[in-house]
């Protein structure tokens, strides 16, 4: 068996070596909240409609572009040209479609309804017939 060694003097070292590191951590941690409270103040909380519609379109047509370039490489390769390209362009359109619908959805539920705005029947307007 091997003996503990004396590391009373290395300890105290130790400890404001552990003390000076968790001070940094916490200033640090501190700086971070400070510069993540002044980014989200100065952010807009929702997207404007030029970023929605940029995306919206990108998203469209990033989808029909990689169809039409798998369809032309696939017309290239097996030498059925047009169909490859035709068929893939119908199937990124497809997908382009459905990345639209599945953005939209993740925007509107991202955002709050307009103060005011009617949301439809409550469980109470029910309750009343």
């Amino acid at each position: 068996m091997v003996k503990p060694q004396e590391t009373k003097g290395q300890s105290d070292s130790a400890e404001g070596v552990t003390r000076e590191l968790a001070s940094r951590i916490a200033s640090a941690r501190r700086d971070r909240a400070v510069e993540d409270n002044r980014a989200s103040r100065d952010a807009s909380p929702e997207m404007s409609g030029m970023a929605r519609g940029m995306r919206i379109g990108t998203e469209f047509i990033a989808a029909i572009l990689v169809g039409a370039g798998i369809g032309y490489l696939i017309d290239l390769g097996l030498g059925t040209s047009p169909w490859g390209l035709l068929i893939l362009l119908l199937v990124g359109f497809a997908a382009g479609i459905l990345n639209v619908t599945r953005v939209v959805a993740q925007m509107n539920a991202a955002s709050p309804p307009p103060p005011g705005s009617d949301l439809g029947p409550d469980v109470e307007d029910e309750d009343d017939k």
